[in-house]
């Protein structure tokens, strides 16, 4: 059965027309391939948004195609604060502010699903409060009715906190960051009128609940992660998820990546191979000692290739670290056939498979060898600890390090295979709640450049 409306909207918010359709039976648990929405909950402060990105971020990494719909932009698009009143927009006896964000939450919603629905992507992610019951089952009512077929399958995650550092942590994260404050106001006043609104939003606040909510899949990440509540996952992509936000790291830190010095292949223009640092390889090494010395580093670690150049150049800082580990899964991407060729060697050599690679560098797979795409399979357990840990030193090679600095800077798979990591460079990434802050400092010390432009 099928009703359609033209729903009023507050000036200033685009007007659509909204079609309901009246829920049938839900197979989709029975069902492999189906759309899933993954839906935050929780109070402001707690997260959300830096669960949503980065969430976005490992899924589109892994290879499933997802998008995020943050219903703050909606609202943002939809009216000024400046002219709303802040903090007071968002109280539930203000019937003005309610009315736009209800709207807003209906286009995100709507917008989600005809990104599932036209097929442009497996996973959506629904970035907003979701703090009412109501607005919950709005969303559920949406994902399963005859328009779909088949239902999409909602996954909730409830970020609870009342850890007062780490709510302090994402305030002042946010204050300075967020597009509601930055230029706005000043550090102060954005705090002050965001502590204001987390109050208007625990007045209607109510959370899942093992009773009420029987029927619903979700997880509760407590205390940025500290223990988790898991509850009726179905599927793949929801176990991904589960799998994902139970090593994720809310708090600051900063991760840094380096190739190892200049080997004596570089110098020669050989792909792979074994071999150890040059000359100039290890003045970077004792450089690279100077500079983690100067950083200072709380709970420092250090992961390396098990390839002789990268231990060469990580024994130098050895006892900078608390833990210094030898990952397998770090060395380079394998070569097969290729290993120790020369590009022009390759070229003449194997022509047509040279021509493949330039092609599709990402799907590439040499002969006998990997591609980046087996790369990114092989460095999942990689991401999934750094992600847990604090401050990390990586030293590997470039192919695998393309792989990490593509996840945490959100880089597409054409792009992936081309990103620039140089020698004697040290590349430091910041996680923040909506971007990944990277830094790129290079050392004065001469080393062949290994860099090969995309083909146009």
């Amino acid at each position: 059965m099928l009703q359609g409306s033209e729903m009023p909207g507050p000036a200033g918010v685009p007007q659509r027309k909204m079609t309901y359709f009246v829920p049938k039976s839900d197979n989709s648990n029975e069902q492999v391939r189906v759309p899933n929405v993954i839906a935050l909950v929780g109070l402001p402060a707690r997260g959300k948004t830096y669960i949503s990105h980065k969430l976005c971020r490992y899924l589109n990494w892994i290879g499933i195609k997802t998008k995020a719909f943050n219903v703050g932009e909606y609202r943002r698009k939809a009216c000024n604060l400046e002219e709303e009143g802040e903090f007071e927009f968002f109280s539930p006896n203000n019937a003005r502010g309610q009315k736009i964000r209800d709207e807003c939450a209906r286009l995100a919603i709507e917008d989600m699903g005809k990104y599932l629905d036209n097929k442009e992507g497996e996973v959506a992610i629904l970035d907003a409060t979701n703090t009412t019951r109501e607005r919950r089952k709005l969303l559920m009512e949406f994902c399963k009715n005859m328009m779909h077929e088949p239902p999409f399958r909602v996954f909730f995650v409830e970020s609870v906190c009342d850890d007062p550092m780490i709510i302090n942590s994402n305030i002042t994260e946010v204050k300075i960051n967020s597009p509601d404050y930055k230029g706005i106001m000043s550090q102060e006043q954005a705090k002050e009128d965001f502590l204001k609104r987390i109050e208007n939003y625990r007045v209607q606040y109510e959370p899942l609940d093992e009773e009420f909510d029987e029927e619903l899949s979700y997880i509760k990440v407590i205390n940025a992660g500290k223990s988790f509540y898991v509850h009726n996952v179905n599927g793949h992509v929801q176990s991904r998820v589960v799998y994902f936000l139970m090593n994720i790291h809310l708090l600051p830190r900063s991760i840094y990546l380096s190739r190892h010095g200049e080997s004596e292949y570089n110098r020669i223009g050989r792909l792979g191979g074994d071999s150890p640092l040059s000359e100039n390889g290890l003045k970077y090494a004792g450089k690279l000692r100077e500079y983690f010395e100067n950083e200072d580093l709380e709970d420092f670690r250090i992961w390396s290739s098990q390839k002789i150049r990268a231990a060469q150049t990580a024994s130098h800082l050895k006892d900078l670290a608390g833990h210094t580990e030898f990952w397998k899964c770090l060395d380079e991407i394998d070569a097969g056939i290729c290993e120790g060729l020369t590009y022009e060697d390759f070229e003449s050599r194997y022509p047509k498979q040279f021509a493949e690679r330039d092609k599709d560098k990402y799907h590439y797979r040499y002969p006998s060898g990997e591609s980046y795409e087996d790369l990114v399979a092989r460095l999942e357990p990689v991401i999934m600890e750094l992600e847990r840990q604090s401050n990390v030193l990586v030293i590997s090679h470039q192919a695998v390090l393309r792989c990490i600095l593509a996840y945490f800077t959100n880089q597409n798979r054409d792009d992936l295979p081309y990103l620039k990591v140089p020698l004697h460079t040290v590349i430091k990434l910041t996680p923040k709640a909506y971007s990944c802050e990277v830094e790129m400092f290079k050392f004065d010390i001469e080393a062949v450049n290994t860099y090969r432009e995309k083909p146009q």
